[in-house]
């Protein structure tokens, strides 16, 4: 038996717009430096990357990500200063409500130690 906690922020219309998935999304635009790439290396679609990324974009009120149309040297994407920081926060905070669920755990559920 174990308690899982998963951190995932809502807007104030109640919609989803970033967890576990996201975080993940952006990470691999940092490795790729590129959002295309990113969603591939995920099994996602383009499309369904850009969405997740504008609405994110939308709830918090700052870019995530630049991105930089292809040409003659090609595109790419990476994380702004901003979203550098939101990952960051994003990250430390879920870190420490995981750690949080297993200090209660264990006061609530003493027997599995």
């Amino acid at each position: 038996m174990k308690a899982v906690t998963r951190i995932t922020f809502f807007d104030d219309n109640e919609e989803k717009f970033f967890g576990e998935g996201p975080c993940r999304l952006l990470h691999a635009v940092e490795t790729t430096g590129s959002l295309r790439a990113a969603a591939l290396s995920m099994n996602m679609a383009y499309s369904k990357a850009l969405r997740i990324l504008k609405n994110a974009e939308k709830a918090l009120g700052f870019p995530l990500t630049e991105r930089v149309t292809g040409g003659k040297n090609g595109g790419g994407s990476s994380l702004t200063p901003e979203g550098k920081e939101w990952l960051k926060r994003y990250e430390d905070y879920r870190d420490a409500c995981v750690q949080a669920n297993r200090r209660l755990y264990l006061d609530f559920f003493p027997e599995q130690r």
